[in-house]
């Protein structure tokens, strides 16, 4: 019986083991797993910061972005008042208009003027970036790209106050069909937009070369007409009205026109019924 009685305690000593073990390994597991979700819940509500919304949804029409008196004082004899418009695929994000013409003057020789509008628009995009940082981009290259045209001499540039948010001119000398042209490239960012406007002259048959100083001051006008134009056309969605005129503008007008027309009847009827009389 002395014997019996420490083998049964052995047996029992060896028999908690397993148990002690099992318990061991659930706490362990159970421990894994609060760190595995208090872990992964970080990492599931992470979102990347959304970009800026693109300022503007849509483009003016580029052969109305200037007024025809600006056209007529620029460009002298255009063949076409309302402006040529340029090839586009998609003109919510791209559009150009050109006007240009021969102010013939006979034996005094004549005048040659030509103006050129184009407009880039840019959407935000997560992987891209905002409208605004991408036509900032664009603004850049086209600058570089005025600043390297082929055969251009006496080239400057300058940072303009006054247009869009940045602006920068370009001017430059350019000779063509052995004419001196002068040339001034306006570039312009208000935005999401890129504004390019081109405007050069040359006299031919004898005539005088154009002051630059001339063509530079009519193309910042120009430039400034066309990106107030951007602004003007701005979308609803972008937190504006619509260019339509609204109901109590539009009954104005009629009521005004309506009046007009009514006197001027008036005004007939009565006079011929008194000549009748």
């Amino acid at each position: 019986m002395h014997r019996s009685a420490p083998r049964l305690s052995r047996i029992l000593a060896c028999a908690a083991v397993p148990v002690m073990l099992v318990l061991a390994g659930c706490s362990s597991d159970s421990g894994d797993e609060k760190d595995a979700g208090s872990s992964a819940s970080p990492s599931a509500t992470k979102t990347e910061p959304s970009v800026e919304p693109a300022k503007f949804a849509q483009l003016p029409d580029a052969c109305t972005s200037i007024g025809k008196k600006t056209i007529e004082s620029l460009v002298p004899k255009t063949k076409n008042k309302g402006g040529t418009p340029g090839r586009s695929s998609d003109n919510v994000t791209r559009g150009s208009c050109s006007w240009n013409g021969l102010d013939d003057n006979g034996v005094k020789g004549s005048q040659y003027r030509w103006l050129d509008v184009g407009f880039t628009r840019f959407e935000s995009d997560q992987a891209l970036g905002s409208g605004a940082k991408r036509a900032t981009d664009e603004y850049t290259k086209q600058v570089a790209k005025a600043q390297a045209t082929e055969g251009a001499k006496k080239v400057a540039a300058m940072p303009t106050a006054g247009i869009g948010e940045q602006a920068t001119t370009v001017t430059y000398d350019l000779t063509k069909t052995s004419e001196d042209f002068k040339y001034a490239t306006v570039l312009a960012r208000t935005g999401n937009v890129v504004v390019s406007l081109t405007y050069n002259g040359a006299g031919y048959a004898g005539a005088k070369t154009p002051d630059a100083g001339d063509i530079l001051k009519d193309a910042l006008k120009a430039a400034k007409e066309a990106v107030a134009a951007v602004g003007a056309d701005r979308a609803p969605s972008a937190g504006t009205s619509s260019a339509a005129p609204t109901p109590k503008a539009s009954a104005k007008a009629t009521d005004k026109a309506s009046g007009k027309t009514t006197s001027k009847a008036t005004s007939k009827t009565t006079s011929k019924a008194t000549r009748k009389s």
